[in-house]
């Protein structure tokens, strides 16, 4: 009998998370059925989200149930197929979750295509994390060739492209990220005008020196002290994307004192949820594709070698450890 790996939620996080939240499992192949196809993956995403997830509270999104599949992001090849949509050897992107197989009925499923793009980077810059910066831009900061945008978690899958994406509308790009290493790829590969080291522990006196004539725009990935001194900078009229707050996610306090800024300068803030945007993912998945192929859109990714690495890689992750996106290799 044919078996296969995934990983389930085994437990909610008591404080941080702990590889002994998951549980590894081995179970069977499943039959496909009419109007079903079996899908091996290649990637698995992992993403800041799913931290929430794992919490049983009010959000978004129902919370991760204990003893299923951990949710996820997945790209891989239809293996099995009694859909009348989907052929074996098809390429398709889906939510399959942290397992090596995965059974489906065509829902949420989208082929691809490995030629021009490859596979991983339909988890990232051209998945789910691009159409986070491609509409966190276009559809709420709206800024004008001139403008100075803050970018935080600027090294990540996210601020990456987002930050790129607005130096190609002319804007000026102020990146946020921790330690030198990272900054000094935000400046060099990613073209961000400047980057500010919040390890360094001046973030006040550094954001007021990369904007000494104020911020307009503000994508916010952190949360936290990185969003306080941000705050503290920004124009009036200035605009906020609210994408993540990821200095929370994992039980620490988010302590925010600027908040009165929003008030005295007028500011805009706006809290989204790409899924919820679903009518123009063709749209900018295609705009970011086509930027990917002509190479006028970098991306870096962080790789960990088989599905048992995924509870570490995730906590890594929330610790700031990777750069650019974050996959699981699964084949």
């Amino acid at each position: 009998m044919q078996t296969y790996q995934r990983i389930v939620l085994a437990a909610r996080p008591k404080g941080g998370v702990s590889p002994s939240d998951f549980r590894l499992e081995t179970v069977s192949v499943p039959e496909v059925g009419d109007g079903q196809l079996l899908i091996r993956n290649h990637y698995l995403s992992l993403d800041p989200y799913m931290r929430m997830r794992m919490e049983d509270i009010k959000s978004y999104a129902a919370p991760q149930a204990i003893d299923e599949v951990m949710v996820g992001g997945t790209v891989g090849e239809v293996v099995a197929s009694k859909h009348p949509k989907f052929a074996v050897g098809d390429r398709v992107v889906g939510m399959l979750g942290w397992s090596e197989m995965g059974l489906s009925d065509g829902t949420l499923l989208k082929k691809v295509d490995g030629s021009h793009v490859p596979l991983s980077a339909y988890l990232g810059v051209v998945g789910m994390p691009g159409m986070t910066a491609w509409y966190g831009l276009n559809h709420i900061l709206k800024l004008k060739p001139g403008q100075t945008l803050a970018v935080s978690a600027a090294s990540g899958a996210v601020g990456s492209v987002v930050g790129q994406l607005a130096k190609l509308q002319g804007c000026r790009v102020i990146g946020i990220a921790g330690g030198k290493a990272k900054c000094d790829l935000v400046i060099n590969e990613f073209g961000f005008d400047a980057c500010i080291d919040y390890k360094a522990g001046n973030l006040f006196k550094d954001v007021k020196a990369a904007a000494p004539d104020g911020i307009d725009g503000l994508f916010e990935n952190v949360g936290g002290v990185v969003m306080d001194a941000v705050l503290h900078q920004m124009n009036p009229y200035g605009r906020i994307a609210l994408c993540g707050m990821i200095s929370g996610y994992d039980g620490q306090p988010m302590p925010v004192h600027n908040l009165h800024k929003v008030l005295s300068m007028r500011l805009m803030v706006q809290g989204f949820i790409i899924t919820e945007h679903l009518d123009l993912w063709s749209q900018g998945l295609s705009e970011l594709g086509q930027l990917v192929a002509s190479q006028q859109l970098k991306y870096r990714e962080t790789v960990s070698e088989g599905l048992a690495s995924a509870p570490e890689a995730f906590i890594g992750l929330l610790r700031g450890k990777n750069i650019g996106k974050q996959l699981v290799k699964l084949v």
